[in-house]
């Protein structure tokens, strides 16, 4: 019997918090995780080391996603050292960065989101997956409040979304199926640091309407949405039973 033929997945904003424990929890000695990062290249290092630890098969690569030429020598990198792309995790989002300026939100959750998915798929097999992880004020934007803080990043992932949706029929095409994860508010991310400073009473009516997810539950769900994937278009709900009543 012909051993099993290595997986590639490349997971974005992968250097820490959520894309971090995702990329660990997916180690696996038939899996090659590409480690994508836009600056600190330790965080990323460290976390390619402990896939490896956990046996898994690792590698980094630093690639600011709304440079369209650093996303192009990104995915020719992988192609020449794998021949192919399996998974592709859109887990890099922004816009609360201090110095931000007021259109970066868009190109980074909207704009980058779509290229990177576009120019992906030319190395993306039959059986391919791409997963989009989003938060439920973002998911449901138009429909729920949202704290006045995260607007700009729940107005852009909100279009981000609408606009990989709008895709599918090409990701069809290919065979490549798509997924939704989305979470409410996460315990122990940047997002939920700057809320509890910025605007307490709205993390404290998240908490209120139930527990809300870890980053360790919210990997979990993730990883499960990649080794167990659903229907193709489907959105995976994580914590926030308010939303979806």
């Amino acid at each position: 019997m012909n051993p099993p033929e290595r997986q590639t997945i490349l997971i974005t904003g992968a250097s820490r918090g959520i894309g971090a424990e995702v990329a660990v929890r997916l180690a696996d000695r038939d899996r090659h995780i590409v480690v994508s990062f836009r600056e600190k290249d330790r965080r990323a290092n460290d976390v390619a080391d402990a896939i490896r630890t956990a046996g898994g098969q690792a590698s980094t690569v630093r690639a600011d996603l709304c440079d369209g030429l650093a996303v192009e020598a990104m995915l020719g990198d992988i192609s020449q050292r794998h021949g192919h792309l399996d998974v592709l995790v859109l887990n890099a989002s922004g816009g609360l960065e201090r110095h931000a300026d007021p259109g970066y939100a868009m190109r980074l959750n909207r704009d980058a989101q779509v290229e990177l998915t576009r120019r992906a798929l030319a190395s993306m097999r039959p059986g391919g997956l791409i997963v989009f992880i989003t938060s439920h004020p973002a998911h449901f934007y138009g429909r729920k409040e949202v704290p006045v803080e995260y607007l700009p990043v729940a107005v852009s992932k909100r279009a981000g979304e609408d606009a990989l949706r709008g895709m599918q029929d090409t990701l069809r095409a290919k065979g490549v199926r798509f997924v939704v994860v989305s979470g409410d508010l996460v315990d122990g991310t940047f997002v939920m640091r700057l809320l509890e400073r910025s605007n307490p009473d709205a993390v404290a009516m998240r908490r209120a309407a139930g527990p809300l997810p870890t980053v360790a539950g919210f990997a979990a769900a993730i990883v499960d949405a990649i080794e167990s994937p659903g229907q193709d278009g489907q959105t995976i709900y994580v914590g926030g039973p308010d939303y979806l009543s």
